[in-house]
């Protein structure tokens, strides 16, 4: 059994980081690990995910270079490193695993965290 627990969001001014951390337990070495956002009223959204075993990174456009995923093996754990945040970004957060390569939708994602708040004001 998977489990998925989001940290480290918050408050942050327009054009600040964040670093979201993603605690994984459970057989996760066999998935990659996607990150999604969902903000008020709007569907579940693909950032990017990383290859477990390979360390790939794949990225949605609208990433556009200011959003960066990695993950430590020592602890189990990937991280959404997000910098120059404006407003657009307020979402929950989700960290996710999958078994399917190439995956970009939420249907092919079988575990999900719980999901951390992350709210950028101007």
């Amino acid at each position: 059994q998977v489990q998925l627990v989001e940290s480290g969001g918050g408050l942050v001014q327009a054009g600040g980081s964040l670093r979201l951390s993603c605690a994984t337990s459970g057989r996760v070495t066999a998935y990659a690990m996607g990150w999604f956002r969902q903000a008020p009223g709007k569907e579940r959204e693909y950032i990017g995910r990383i290859n477990w075993s390979s360390g790939h990174t794949f990225y949605a456009d609208f990433v556009k270079g200011r959003f960066t995923i990695a993950k430590e093996n020592a602890k189990n754990t990937v991280y959404l490193q997000m910098n120059s945040l404006n407003r657009d970004d307020t979402a929950v957060y989700y960290c996710a695993a999958t078994s399917k390569s190439g995956s970009m939708t939420v249907r092919d994602y079988a575990y999900w965290g719980q999901g951390t708040q992350v709210t950028v004001s101007s």
